[in-house]
């Protein structure tokens, strides 16, 4: 192996593997592996992969659940430097051939449950439970010896949720995610003694770069599951083998409405960390209330940062619940109007960042990389307020703030009231197309009790300034999310726009 630097993704994992070769770096359902067995198992994978007849900068597709095989092909394609492309393994039809497709694909790993749905013209890989899968075939495979990447080649592109538009690939380089592993640590107090469970989608970059690799990177044990079950999940707190777990707000109050969470011995859980997507305060009380010791930690960022931008810690939540926390060790932000110039402290305005922990730009979309780095600042589309102690809280996304009457709403606050009512499960406020009011704000609500429109209405008036309350209250079973946690407000607001 020629020599380089070891600024690279599968390097962090191979300096634990030297320091603590034989302690268990992941443990996924029958199988566990050490640091060492994983190392090796990561230089099988990269030449398994590189004897497909891919180079280096060649982009390898994803689409797979989570499993050991699907971190072990991540590392392999970082060691053989080669281009991952994570794929949600929920899209099918034209949003998932589009990923492909436009990325440039030139093979995809894939779970044997989904890849009919890929397109017949790409050329697959199975990641397991095949003879001829990547897993399989670690055991013959020779352990790849050949040049390291470098810290500025591509390692990684991570496709935006598309909540608003077309879903673009953020060009991530090693050293951009390594910079973003090193903010993590250092502002989540990750540490080897941690005994973290990791459940929600590898494919995205919360779960896998903000804790799964930070996590490998300090030499704890890491428990993968399939998926957020609530069973599983508080089987392995009550029984020591988790004590810190990252949720989206989504999957937090799910855990909080289960029947059980007020009689289940919780009290190994030690930390607590929510993101992807604002947390109501109503519900973040209620856990704090029910859990007083546990520390919980607020991350925000988005994927064009790797994702880690800034971090509420928790002797921090204390009189700013709703804060989004101060930036993490290598992210400068600011909050600026519509001209770029700074706002005063107090003031909404566009959250801009500087960081190594950037991505290049967006694959093959010039246009779009010029649009959101501007003046050597990246414009987040996130709209936000900034105080004088350096803490950020979100107010919404520049795109779903309502304009209802000529006046600016900032849907965050009317979720937030209405949450406060029992009969609330889940609420989404949008702005729908209204003649009086150009754009009326509408509550969309999944309830858990009984309440009527007029009901929810009047209790928002009564927390909210009345040009602030909803006009109009609909009543939903569920609300679209992408894997995530993120509530799909635009296809909110396709559903119900033509609703009288």
């Amino acid at each position: 192996m020629t020599p380089g630097h070891g600024s690279t993704v599968d390097g962090v994992v191979r300096r634990s593997a030297r320091r603590t070769p034989a302690r268990v770096a992941v443990d996924y359902r029958d199988r566990t592996w050490t640091y060492e067995e994983l190392d090796t198992a990561v230089s099988r994978a990269a030449s398994v992969l590189l004897d497909q007849g891919l180079a280096p900068g060649d982009r390898v597709g994803a689409y797979g659940h989570n499993s050991d095989a699907y971190l072990i092909a991540f590392l392999a394609c970082a060691r053989a430097g080669l281009v991952h492309v994570p794929v949600n393994q929920n899209l099918t039809g034209d949003d998932l051939a589009y990923i492909v497709r436009q990325s440039g694909s030139a093979l995809v790993l894939t779970d044997p449950d989904l890849a009919d749905r890929l397109p017949s013209d790409l050329r697959t890989l199975p990641l397991r439970d095949t003879d001829d899968s990547l897993l399989a075939r670690l055991a013959t495979a020779t352990p790849y010896d050949g040049p390291e990447p470098r810290g500025e080649d591509l390692v990684q592109l991570l496709y935006t949720s598309g909540t608003t538009a077309l879903p673009k690939g953020a060009m991530m380089t090693h050293r951009a995610l390594v910079h973003e592993y090193l903010s993590a640590i250092t502002a989540l107090d990750l540490s080897a003694g941690d005994r973290p469970v990791h459940s929600l989608p590898l494919y995205h970059s919360a779960q896998m770069h903000v804790f799964l690799l930070p996590y490998l990177a300090v030499g704890a044990t890491n428990v993968i599951l399939d998926a957020p079950d609530g069973d599983e999940l508080f089987d392995l707190i009550e029984s020591g083998r988790a004590d810190s777990l990252f949720a989206p707000p989504t999957v937090w109050i799910g855990l909080a409405n289960r029947p059980d969470f007020a009689t289940r011995d919780l009290d190994g859980l030690r930390k607590a960390y929510y993101g992807a997507s604002i947390m109501p305060v109503p519900v973040l009380e209620r856990l704090r209330e029910r859990l007083p010791k546990l520390g919980f930690y607020n991350c925000f960022g988005q994927s064009e940062i790797g994702p880690l931008a800034t971090v509420l810690a928790p002797d921090e939540h204390k009189g700013r619940m709703d804060s989004c926390g101060r930036t993490v060790l290598f992210v400068d932000a600011r909050v600026v109007d519509e001209d770029g110039k700074d706002v005063p402290d107090g003031t909404p305005g566009e959250i801009v960042y500087r960081s190594p922990q950037l991505c290049e730009g967006y694959w093959d979309k010039p246009e779009e990389t010029a649009e959101a780095f501007r003046d050597g600042w990246f414009h987040s589309g996130d709209l936000a307020v900034r105080d004088a102690h350096g803490f950020f809280t979100v107010v919404d996304r520049v795109k779903d703030v309502i304009n209802s009457g000529g006046v600016l709403v900032a849907s965050r606050q009317v979720e937030d009231a209405l949450y406060t009512h029992d009969a609330v499960a889940e609420v989404a406020v949008v702005g729908l197309p209204d003649e009086r009011w150009i754009e009326a704000v509408t509550a969309i609500v999944v309830p858990r009790g009984e309440a009527t429109e007029a009901e929810l209405i009047a209790h928002a008036r009564e927390k909210l300034a009345p040009f602030k309350a909803p006009k109009r209250v609909l009543f939903v079973d569920t609300l679209p999310r992408n894997a995530s946690g993120k509530i799909l407000k635009r296809e909110l607001r396709d559903r119900f726009s033509d609703r009288p």
